[in-house]
């Protein structure tokens, strides 16, 4: 897989998936528009909607949803994943991890996004290590921006970033005035399992 350049130190991952994977997906979502949900946010520990803080859709995959396209992505992204754990190789030494719930198509219209800073650990979801998002488009202005790291990643198709889910990583989407964006994101979560010695 194509790497996209980013600091060591920063300890996010990117690599590049095939486009038509992306347009296979965006497909998946436009033909499924129906069961989409408004995008919502955990506030003490309640699922609200509140557009001044995350203003687009998500539509929800099961992460046992193994039908075509998310049989390939999901092969992609376990691609990414050893890759991460190659750059980062002391993941070995933690407990099991896995994609264990589910994960989201999110759309966001123009003008709309994660507009606020944020990490992706909560009361309500204690047992993520590492958030990853694809973007699905290219979107001239937008992106993502990770405060402590000061880096700005492109919105670029197919693009795959993998980072550690706690406090170190806020970040907030990079909102467009021109274009809509369409990503799929979730978290690979501490399993009950134990890991093999």
């Amino acid at each position: 897989m194509k790497n996209y350049r980013t600091p060591f130190n920063s300890f996010i991952g990117a690599w590049f998936m095939d486009e038509g994977l992306c347009d296979e997906i965006i497909y998946f979502y436009n033909k499924n528009y129906h069961l989409r949900t408004k995008a919502s946010i955990y506030k003490n520990s309640r699922l609200i909607n509140d557009q001044s803080v995350k203003e687009g859709f998500d539509l929800e995959i099961s992460n046992n949803f193994i039908c075509y396209p998310f049989n390939l992505y999901k092969e992609n992204l376990q691609k990414c994943l050893d890759l991460y754990i190659k750059k980062y190789n002391f993941l070995n030494n933690i407990d099991r991890f896995d994609v264990n719930t589910p994960y989201n198509i999110q759309h966001y219209p123009i003008g709309g996004g994660f507009k606020v800073w944020h990490q992706e650990n909560s009361v309500s979801a204690p047992n993520r290590v590492l958030v990853f998002m694809t973007y699905l488009n290219d979107v001239k202005d937008g992106g993502t921006e990770f405060y402590y790291q000061k880096i700005k990643t492109e919105a670029k198709k197919g693009l795959t970033l993998i980072w550690p889910a706690g406090l170190t990583h806020f970040h907030r989407g990079i909102i467009s005035n021109t274009q809509e964006k369409k990503i799929v994101t979730g978290w690979f979560e501490y399993t009950k399992e134990k890991k093999e010695t």
